[in-house]
């Protein structure tokens, strides 16, 4: 069987699909279309689809033969960002665009599963095709606590982004830390408000602040290693006071932080003890007050080396031209990492990056595009990655794990 021309077949279909999603982009929890067209896609393959968390989509192959289940993940959600494309493909949402790759993620993911479908009597095992919404603010936890990691269970998992960094004809397949745990937290310095002229009757939550802003950088610059934690705490928004001239009860802050520590999370090494302990201490110096919420997050992105092992493997060995595999990782933020912190997992970049084309501008940017090149790439890594994962799923040592 020819796997490649397979993959070749369904090249124009895989950018029809991206298209079509891009055109019209849906955000987190409202992808109510990109939903009923994934849904509707599986089930003409033959697969047994069900919906999870309302705009969640998961799809079961189940195999010739019993074994062990891969979980393959799409994200399907946009972001709220004005397009500036004039491509036919532009999104028809004021406001709302495609600008991270997910509109590929999923096209790239359906015709996996079509493909893969047709070649159930191969599977000794099952494929879960999990389309995840809300990736931007963490839905993987949402699906995982309905159930998705189990029935049946899932053993190991993979997902994949095109990547705009790395150039067409690149793949990044790395061991360990790839995408940074992140923390989305609110800080508000609490005071005693008073007049700008006698600041001695007064606890100015704004010098309390400012104090914080400056003091929470020595973590990063003086506490972790920066070559082995990399450690990145940013504050976005300040808020506080009505006029120049009185002094507020309150100065509220918000910001994030990405790191790529595994450790335990009650561990005092851990980046949010550590900004607790510095918000804490600064604020007590200066006789404030404070309270500090972290909103959503997820861990870091750990790849296991058994998973890493076989789709570099396949990478080097099966897909034609061979691309040049790179070490590669990023602090930005990654919600797959909650299913790969309960099964071995394996995170893949495939290149998209084409200044020719202009797809070189970075993700989350209104000018964000792809180089759809790299989508049957993606296709044909993630079938040939399933295919060799029954082949050797009893040689890849994986722990015991449930979630």
């Amino acid at each position: 069987m020819d796997l490649s021309r397979l993959v070749s077949e369904r090249s124009r279909e895989v950018v029809e699909l991206r298209r079509d999603f891009h055109r019209h982009p849906e955000l987190g929890t409202q992808e109510f279309r990109t939903a009923e067209r994934v849904a509707g896609y599986l089930q003409a393959c033959g697969l047994e689809v069900h919906r999870v968390t309302g705009t969640g989509v998961v799809g079961l192959l189940r195999g010739a033969r019993p074994g062990p289940t891969l979980l393959l993940r799409a994200d399907l959600d946009a972001l709220p960002i004005q397009e500036e494309n004039d491509v036919p493909y532009r999104s028809v949402h004021d406001g709302v665009m495609h600008a991270c790759g997910h509109d590929a993620h999923t096209a790239t993911l359906l015709v996996a599963a079509r493909i893969l479908s047709g070649l159930k009597g191969r599977l000794a095992g099952n494929v879960k095709f999990v389309f995840e919404p809300n990736e931007e603010h963490v839905g993987a936890l949402a699906m995982i606590e309905s159930g998705v990691m189990n029935h049946p269970r899932v053993d190991a998992c993979m997902a994949l982004h095109y990547w705009t960094p790395l150039r067409t004809g690149q793949l990044g397949i790395t061991e360990g830390p790839v995408m940074a745990g992140m923390e989305h937290f609110e800080l508000i310095v609490k005071g005693r408000g008073g007049h700008t002229a006698t600041p001695q009757t007064a606890i100015d939550p704004i010098l309390a602040a400012a104090a914080v802003v400056l003091a929470v950088q020595s973590i990063q610059t003086r506490e972790v290693d920066v070559l082995r934690e990399p450690t990145v705490i940013m504050f976005g928004t300040i808020a506080g006071g009505t006029a120049s001239n009185i002094i507020p009860d309150t100065v509220t802050l918000s910001g994030t932080m990405r790191y790529f520590f595994t450790g335990e999370a009650q561990s005092q090494d851990h980046p949010k003890r550590r900004l607790e302990r510095v918000v804490s201490r600064t604020c007590a110096a200066h006789r404030a007050g404070h309270e500090l919420s972290f909103l959503y997050g997820h861990p870091t992105l750990v790849n296991h080396a058994g998973m890493v092992a076989l789709a570099r493997s396949v990478a080097s060995t099966e897909l034609s031209p061979a691309p040049e595999i790179v070490s590669f990782s990023t602090l930005a933020g990654e919600d797959f990492s909650e299913f790969a912190s309960r099964a071995p997992g394996v995170f893949c970049f495939v290149g998209a990056g084409n200044p020719e084309k202009g797809t070189d501008f970075p993700h989350h940017h209104p000018r964000f595009d792809l180089d759809e090149d790299a989508l049957p790439v993606g296709v044909e890594l993630l079938v040939r990655s399933a295919l060799r994962f029954f082949e050797q799923a009893s040689d890849l040592s994986f722990p015991s794990k449930r979630c």
